[in-house]
């Protein structure tokens, strides 16, 4: 589609293949959002005249197959970068300014959407931790290549069968989501390694690893992002209270919670300060380590106070930029060089050009690291 940067579009059934010749002529514009939290999605623009054959391929097989898969694969320098990896929800057509040229628009969502469509509630789950039963659900979608990544809690609650068996609530997707936001984790399906595979991840924001290369700014010939600003909010910092009862006495012990998780170690030296104080009060009639596994997920929430939101051209960058990962950045400051999480990357595609937009978030100011990898 452009120089040093090659294209794949597969679409199909459960097993997608490539799209003919005359469907990459008529693409004209991809978008892919990928997020931390919450859903990843898709739009694919075609131009469309009135004996184009995407009437069939698209608005035709769109209707008559329930689950119509879509991978979307970038080709650099020889290595593919699987960026979308979901099924077809929605086909618009839109009239051109001129006649017998309109506008045929798909979009869609990551594998999640899958996990969204049936509702298997009263399912039970016998003596089973959270993880266990997440990764049970997962396996129901190994013909799509979805790999369970799970991450055990750090305070485990493994219910005792003769005092209460957990049960499924709403759909696959609801389920595993209640579940994380309970133990302040979070869930997504990550696409790749390879065409055809996903990671599902369920765990916490992990902000340890190797970072991608860094953002420059306001570096003359070495800025290679074409904007980049940032936001110290200290509004919602929250410290929560969680309840503990006392099973003899029937009285509650109060419990701060502070923001202290070995996967999420601390990017900025200076955080920043506790303005408000959040008593849970629901969680007394929870056992201690439900209680504790609902304040870190509080207290989670409220971590990262600085934020940053930026554009960049991915041939100045030189790669494509991941969401979930670590990211250096040079060039902005003493207060905000430094390693920062990227919570969303946002891609588009036309011809002659790939660009992203890109949101950043980190604990507090100053980095702990001395240097930032290039």
């Amino acid at each position: 589609m452009f120089k040093g940067f090659y294209l794949t579009l597969l679409i199909g059934p459960v097993v997608p293949v490539p799209v003919p010749q005359v469907v990459l002529d008529a693409l004209t514009g991809v978008e892919v959002t990928t997020a931390a939290e919450g859903l990843s999605g898709f739009q694919l623009t075609f131009s469309l005249s009135n004996k184009s054959p995407l009437h069939t391929l698209f608005l035709i097989a769109g209707g008559q197959t329930p689950l119509l898969r879509v991978i979307i694969i970038v080709t650099i320098h020889g290595m593919p970068h699987v960026l979308m990896d979901g099924v077809m929800t929605n086909q618009q057509v839109s009239p051109g300014g001129q006649p017998g040229q309109s506008t045929l628009t798909v979009t869609g969502e990551d594998l999640t959407k899958l996990m969204g469509l049936q509702d298997f509630s009263g399912i039970p789950y016998p003596a089973m931790p959270p993880e266990a039963r997440v990764v049970l659900i997962i396996a129901k979608y190994a013909v799509f290549g979805m790999i369970p990544l799970v991450i055990p809690i750090l305070f485990p609650d493994v219910p005792i069968p003769i005092e209460r068996i957990p049960t499924h609530k709403g759909t696959d997707l609801d389920y595993i989501k209640q579940l994380a936001a309970d133990v302040g984790y979070v869930f997504y399906i990550d696409p790749g390694p390879v065409p055809g595979t996903n990671i599902a991840y369920w765990g916490p924001e992990i902000k340890v690893g190797v970072p991608q290369p860094a953002l420059n700014l306001d570096m003359d010939a070495h800025t290679n992002v074409k904007s980049l600003s940032f936001n110290f909010n200290t509004a919602e910092t929250t410290l929560p209270i969680v309840f503990i009862q006392n099973p003899l006495t029937k009285v509650p012990i109060p419990i701060p919670i502070p923001k202290v998780n070995p996967l999420q170690p601390p990017l900025g030296v200076i955080p920043a300060p506790i303005t408000n104080v959040t008593v849970l009060k629901d969680t007394a009639k929870l056992s201690p380590m439900q209680a504790i596994g609902r304040g870190l997920a509080e207290a989670s929430r409220s971590a990262d106070a600085v934020s940053g939101n930026g554009t960049l051209d991915v041939v100045r960058y030189g790669r494509v930029l991941k969401a979930r990962q670590l990211v250096g950045v040079r060039g902005a400051g003493m207060a905000f060089d430094g390693l920062y999480y990227v919570k969303s990357v946002t891609s588009t595609i036309k011809r002659g050009e790939f660009k992203q937009s890109f949101s950043l978030s980190r604990n507090g100011l100053v980095s702990i690291t001395p240097k930032v990898p290039v």
